[in-house]
């Protein structure tokens, strides 16, 4: 399932261009609503230090730029801003920060391809989703193995040797 075909699915509504006249059928309200989710959270400027209130402020103008170069397949992420984070062993690890352009197209993407894998997704998949957790995995593991008495344990690299 490719990611042009999941946007041709959506539903055109009346404020969109008529079908066929860009490459992605993307739903204004899609990168609406995006938005609304990314200025929710209030995040720190990316790479060209534009925040939430500055890009807010030519809000119809970015958010109708964004859309027209997803539609048009010309859209391309800005590179991310790192910031090193301390970590509590003292250490440092790096965190990149995407401008609130770029945060509101991966919003848009998410929102789409989400509902759809969500269906498809083994039970015992946490890694990356919503509603689950790494405390989620830990106790799925353990009930997994509750019913069994023993563990095998091989050295698949040496099971497979040959005697010569």
């Amino acid at each position: 399932m490719a990611l042009p075909s999941l946007l041709r699915e959506t539903t055109v509504k009346q404020d969109d261009p008529q079908p066929g006249a860009k490459p992605f059928v993307i739903p204004k309200r899609l990168i609406w609503n995006a938005w609304k989710r990314v200025a929710a959270n209030n995040g720190a400027p990316g790479v060209d230090m534009e925040s939430i209130d500055v890009f807010q402020n030519q809000l119809g103008r970015n958010l109708y730029k964004l859309w027209n170069r997803m539609s048009s397949g010309s859209y391309h992420p800005e590179p991310v801003r790192q910031v090193m984070i301390p970590k509590s062993d003292g250490s440092q690890r790096a965190l990149g920060i995407p401008t609130v352009t770029d945060r509101t197209a991966q919003m848009a993407v998410k929102m789409v391809l989400e509902p759809r894998f969500e269906k498809i997704f083994h039970s015992n998949s946490f890694g990356y989703r919503p509603g689950r957790s790494a405390k989620d995995a830990v106790a799925r593991a353990r009930q997994n193995c509750w019913p069994f008495d023993w563990v095998l344990d091989l050295d698949i690299r040496a099971f497979l040797d040959v005697a010569s």
